[in-house]
């Protein structure tokens, strides 16, 4: 690859064949058919207004495919990477607010520098510190949060968002006797119809399917029926006074945050003035924290008391007056006539009260492109995200570098994980200049993409370009698209994720990896909805387990098998020598099992108390630092006062380097280090000039075989 494609990798496509053309453009057509519909899930599971997905699923996947090296890893918004994002801006700001949008968008352009940066340096090998173990206990229990976060939208249930995800969970749970039936029908004929297409229509767009038609069902029916009504059409006074008092609630709120950006802005007008030390600043500092302590209660109190307002139900009347009005449903005396329809409380903005009397649906998508924007970059507001940037630039990465490689072993396309990085970094600072939040390679499209027949990454262009007129052209006819929809797509999606026999195998391949992916399983349920815990908590447990088995690494005494080779003498019953101890140590001598090699040496010994010489095999070591010359040096001076030899055999190169840059080989002498073991025995065998004392564990092998 020359220069020119490395800066433009894209270049590598062309010439491009009729056939070729071909190929990519149904295999784009294809993708966007899947992914118009499951980027406006992913934005609702990321807290964001659906059609913020449509806003990730244009620039990012069209830049991710012309940087990045996989030619069909088809990028944009993901389920894991959604969740991530959603479930650590909702400590900072209410889902959906503005301060929330802007959050997630200056998260991708964090995420985005990230991986630009690692890709630029070769870091790639980086995201091996989140071992496989981990991620795979991540997953399954990401994929389980992801699905019970999307009960309450198929159900018709609502639920307050608090700090504790699973009480969220039962909350809803214990409230499903107030099921809104229609949403729940929307949710099952949307699952219903892409579970059927899949299995007895796979070559067609099953989830465009689906939304197309419980769209146009939902339109057909008025599943929305939304109205509005005053404080004072409702006649039971205590409502009113949740009304009223969430109405001052908000009040209270917009006016924080106004002194909250009006002290930013005086913080930045002294800084630039006077400098950071100046005394005013510290009484600003303080007043924006006690600005911040308030706002978050408030918000708080604001969550709880409209989730109460939330599981209200109405019934619409007319007054004497003859106007309309609202009554708690179950109040409404025998008989007396009513609208028959089931209202709750969908939003209330300056004592005005917005009601739902069917399903949520989308609504209003703004037609045309995202105004291009740089997002208001703030220190602390970088200091509060930079934890969640490096998880989701990890996740995102491993997620789709494993889906890259796993392609590239059908079309045997070497892959590049540097320049992948590179790709996904490039795909999220450009998305968020655009309205974008963080995105990465997705598994199911990147399948599609794959089996449409994909043979560049121009599908995935064609894919962005089909979004692009969705935007300028088509958003209308998403108004009616019902959001039990969007969360059957969503659950369906994260099935495949569930995989507990990938934690059974990681058990069984070695205990520790089966703790670690246990642990991370466990830790990312417990602490949601902040996963970022949870994989953190794995990814140090596993470091720690790692570091663990490299403090006691096997060390085996060695007997002379039947066969003539030496072998650990207590796992096959052999005879060992009173006058030699041969001892294999199989790891690298390093700082953290410096003391266990000695102590095993010292208790050889000790056992030994004829042995002359100590053979250590090291065949298996591979690596001595510093603390290792140092022990091995201690250690031969003081075996050698005893009486006792020590003897190498098998050293390798980096490990006698090492020995003759610190003088240690000199000082142990040239005439105890031997190419193999048997070398080493044969001198020894020389010096204690007793030529048949390696015959006599043979013999001794011999008569104890044959003892019955």
């Amino acid at each position: 690859m020359n220069i020119k494609e490395k800066l433009l990798p894209f270049l590598s496509w062309f010439p491009l064949e009729r056939k070729t053309l071909r190929a990519d453009f149904v295999a784009g057509a294809t993708v966007a058919m899947v992914l118009i519909p499951q980027s406006m899930a992913y934005a609702q599971l990321a807290g964001l207004p659906a059609y913020y997905g449509l806003y990730a699923a244009f620039l990012p996947v069209l830049i991710a495919a012309m940087w990045g090296s996989s030619r069909q890893l088809a990028s944009g918004p993901v389920a894991m990477v959604s969740l991530l994002t959603g479930s650590a801006l909702s400590q900072f700001a209410a889902p959906g607010s503005e301060q929330f949008i802007a959050l997630a968008i200056l998260l991708a352009l964090m995420v985005g520098v990230i991986e630009l940066v690692m890709g630029v340096f070769r870091l790639g090998a980086i995201v091996s510190f989140l071992s496989h173990p981990v991620i795979v206990g991540f997953t399954n229990a990401a994929a389980i949060i992801i699905a019970l976060s999307q009960f309450n939208k198929l159900f018709g249930v609502h639920s307050a968002r608090s700090e504790r995800f699973l009480a969220d969970i039962w909350d809803v749970i214990l409230r499903l006797g107030d099921t809104h039936w229609p949403t729940l029908a929307m949710g099952m004929l949307a699952m219903a119809v892409i579970v059927l297409l899949k299995r007895h229509r796979p070559a067609w767009p099953g989830v465009l399917v689906a939304v197309a038609l419980t769209t146009l069902l939902s339109w057909a029916v008025d599943f929305e029926r939304n109205t509005s009504a005053e404080a004072a059409q409702f006649s039971d006074p205590q409502v009113r006074n949740v009304i009223d008092s969430l109405t001052a609630l908000n009040s209270r709120a917009a006016e924080l945050r106004g002194d909250l950006a009006e002290k930013d802005e005086e913080i930045d007008r002294v800084t630039k003035a006077e400098g950071r030390s100046h005394p005013r600043l510290i009484s600003l500092n303080a007043d924006v924290e006690f600005l911040r302590l308030e706002l978050r209660a408030i918000d708080a109190e604001r969550r709880v008391r409209f989730a109460e307002a939330r599981r209200l139900r109405f019934t619409g009347i007319t007054d004497d007056a003859g106007m309309p009005a609202f009554r708690l449903a179950g109040t409404l005396p025998q008989g007396a006539p009513s609208d028959g329809r089931r209202w709750v409380i969908a939003k209330i903005d300056n004592g005005r009260v917005q009601l739902a009397g069917g399903g949520e649906v989308v609504g209003s998508i703004p037609a045309g492109l995202p105004a291009p924007d740089i997002p208001e970059i703030k220190w602390d507001t970088l200091l509060k995200l930079l934890p969640t940037a490096l998880v989701i630039a990890l996740v995102g990465f491993m997620e789709a570098i494993s889906i890259a490689k796993s392609m590239a072993t059908r079309t045997k396309q070497r892959i590049d994980p540097n320049q992948e990085l590179i790709g996904q970094g490039l795909a999220n600072i450009v998305g968020s200049l655009f309205q974008s939040f963080p995105v990465s390679g997705s598994f199911s499209r990147s399948a599609v993409n794959l089996s449409a027949g994909a043979v560049t990454g121009l599908s995935s262009v064609i894919a962005g370009a089909i979004v692009l007129v969705t935007l300028l052209l088509f958003t209308p006819l998403l108004y009616h698209l019902p959001q039990a929809a969007l969360a059957a797509i969503i659950m369906l999606a994260v099935v495949n994720l569930v995989n507990f026999k990938a934690i059974k195998h990681a058990w069984q391949a070695h205990r520790h990896d089966g703790i670690a992916a246990v642990v991370t399983f466990a830790a990312t349920l417990a602490f949601a909805p902040h996963l970022d815990n949870g994989i953190l908590i794995g990814a140090l447990l596993a470091v720690v387990l790692y570091l663990y088995r490299t403090m006691r690494p096997r060390v085996a005494v060695l007997g002379r098998h039947g066969d003539g080779t030496l072998r650990d003498a207590r796992m096959f019953n052999l005879p060992t020598s009173e006058k030699v101890i041969i001892i294999r140590f199989d790891g690298s001598l390093f700082f953290a099992n410096v003391p266990y090699f000695e102590d095993a040496i010292l208790e050889q010994a000790a056992r030994h108390p004829q042995a002359r010489y100590i053979l250590v095999v090291g065949d298996a070591i591979n690596e001595l630092d510093a603390s290792g010359e140092e022990m091995i040096s201690h250690l031969v001076m003081r075996l050698r006062e005893s009486g006792l030899t020590i003897v190498f055999s098998g050293l390798k190169r980096q490990v006698l380097s090492v020995m003759e840059s610190t003088g240690l080989y000199d000082r142990i002498g040239t005439q105890h280090f031997f190419r193999t073991e048997e070398l080493a025995l044969e001198s020894i065998s020389r010096a204690l000039q007793d030529p048949d004392f390696d015959a006599t564990l043979h013999a001794q092998h011999a008569t104890r075989s044959r003892s019955p």
